[in-house]
């Protein structure tokens, strides 16, 4: 199996196990990934989050799924319990499509990381 087969399986397994575990089976988009990632790693599951803390999870989560690749670094949690990152590089400019796949091949690798996926 080819690496590009490999990650388009790989990202439809993430898809459905979340989509089953958190839609009710409806398809979840990247999006809606990057933010249950986002919820993970701020560690407050069972709290309501407000328009503009969501647009702050997702960074939490991007910041997080970058990380491996030295874009970002950890540098502290605050009082409320937010994880803070630094850049540490520049993200390339990228096409629409080249993100989506660094983004997808980032999310299985998190989703690998804790077990989630084989």
């Amino acid at each position: 199996m080819s690496r590009d087969e490999q990650l388009k399986h790989r990202w439809e397994e993430v898809v459905s196990k979340l989509s089953n575990q958190f839609a009710d089976g409806d398809k979840l988009d990247l999006d809606a990934i990057i933010y249950l990632i986002g919820v993970q790693e701020l560690g407050q599951l069972h709290r309501r989050f407000k328009k503009d803390h969501k647009l702050d999870l997702m960074h939490i989560a991007i910041c997080k799924l970058l990380e491996p690749y030295g874009y970002y670094e950890f540098d502290f949690v605050d009082e409320d319990g937010w994880p803070h990152y630094k850049i540490k590089e520049q993200l390339p400019t990228l096409k629409a499509g080249e993100q989506s796949v660094l983004m997808k091949e980032a999310i299985v690798n998190y989703f690998l990381e804790t077990d989630y996926i084989q």
